[in-house]
């Protein structure tokens, strides 16, 4: 589900500065509270650059996340945008659910998910090896523990690249 906002958001010289200037730890710091103090997660922030900025919000909740959710916050995290003005040049937001291929992006994600068929793509390889795919077993420290054709493994949780839900 998406909720477009088609109004663009600041001023500024262009997608390449803006492109220079995206800082998604910073927005994770600036929306997250806003987000959960209005009951969601943010799952995850995409941003791409061409022609004209896009901020993508993904968004979460017990229970799931409908169109309608996704209108409200776009237009109370819009507004809170045009306050915030986080982001030089001009873009468009767009609110969504995180769908059925999600990001896993903390150790909390991972746990959550325990049971749940996942890709996961290393950084650097561990022995020999950069993509897994696997069930979910749960987390143990600073690891992920992931079920591979039976076999248990130990992923560095600071050495994910990247991790996807990978329904069947």
């Amino acid at each position: 589900m998406v909720a477009r906002v088609g109004r663009c958001l600041g001023l500024g010289d262009g997608p390449k500065q803006m492109a220079e200037a995206v800082d998604k730890a910073r927005l994770f710091e600036l929306l997250e509270p806003a987000l959960a103090a209005m009951g969601f997660e943010l799952a995850d922030i995409d941003a791409h650059f061409g022609r004209r900025g896009l901020l993508r919000l993904f968004i979460d909740r017990e229970g799931g996340v409908t169109l309608d959710d996704c209108q409200r916050v776009s237009e109370q995290i819009g507004a809170f945008l045009d306050v915030e003005d986080p982001l030089p040049g001009s873009y468009v937001l767009e609110v969504s659910s995180p769908g059925f291929d999600r990001r896993l992006r903390t150790l909390a994600h991972f746990e959550r998910f325990k049971g749940e068929n996942a890709k996961v793509e290393l950084r650097d390889a561990l022995d020999g090896r950069r993509r897994f795919t696997g069930k979910l077993v749960g987390v143990e420290g600073s690891e992920v523990l992931l079920d591979v054709d039976g076999e248990l493994v130990r992923l560095p949780f600071g050495d994910i690249a990247v991790a996807r839900l990978a329904p069947s």
